[in-house]
């Protein structure tokens, strides 16, 4: 059996050792301040158990990792019906191009490139107010991580709303197609926050869980297996 603790100690003592820190984004201040020494790494398992090295307790902004968590809440307010409003393909450009928008009749290829997380953020903020909608996304990572202390990070959202000049321009181009039914600033808003949700390691790693259970919260009852799927198909139940 492979020793995870003893792997990832390795992995961390190497990225440690290794001169070439990469440059941190610089085109929001509360990520270009961020440290390039800082390296964290969580691995868990099916039953829980973590496994830890580095800076894995630090929060950070996960930025781009939101998305997973944004198209879980959608798919369970709308179901495949998201599907006829962003595709399922590989782009084959920028994460934030806006090529392919005006070819395809402002349908993005997918929801993980800016402007298809940006319609996803249009969708769960159909039923919502942009405060509600946030506090629903925190309500939801939390629920899954099982913590109470992941916040959001006001002021990298609000040097994304200073500084988010192309998704902004995203956002208006699948206005103009009619992909989004919100007011842009609304669902800008609400996606700023949503990326600016801070985070350690070992919380994503908790928050994951699901994606390797089939969608299921490992170590849930029958019971609360069934409020889950409620939560996550919109069929009632409540947020914790």
């Amino acid at each position: 059996m492979v020793d995870l603790s003893a792997v990832i100690a390795e992995i961390a003592a190497e990225m440690k050792a290794a001169p070439d820190r990469g440059v941190p984004a610089q085109y929001i201040p509360g990520l270009r301040d961020v440290d390039p020494a800082r390296f964290g790494m969580a691995v868990i398992e099916m039953d829980g158990t973590c496994h830890l090295a580095g800076d894995a307790e630090e929060a950070f902004s996960i930025q781009s990792i939101s998305k997973v968590f944004a198209l879980t809440l959608a798919l369970g307010a709308v179901g495949d019906q998201l599907w006829t409003r962003v595709g399922r393909e590989p782009s084959g450009t920028a994460f934030n191009s806006i090529v392919q928008l005006e070819t395809e009749h402002g349908i993005p290829r997918n929801p993980f490139i800016n402007a298809g997380a940006i319609v996803v953020s249009d969708v769960l903020l159909g039923r919502h107010e942009p405060r509600e909608a946030i506090g629903e996304m925190l309500r939801f990572v939390r629920g899954l991580a099982e913590e109470e202390d992941i916040i959001v990070d006001r002021a990298v959202a609000a040097a994304e709303m200073e500084t988010g000049h192309r998704n902004m321009a995203l956002a208006h181009y699948m206005h103009a197609f009619g992909n989004l039914k919100n007011p842009v600033e609304r669902v800008l808003g609400f996606y700023f926050h949503q990326c600016a949700l801070a985070m350690s390691c070992r919380q994503l790693a908790l928050a994951g869980r699901y994606l390797m259970a089939r969608g299921v919260q490992p170590g849930a009852t029958a019971g609360e297996r069934g409020d889950w799927w409620c939560r996550r198909s919109g069929r009632g139940g409540s947020m914790r």
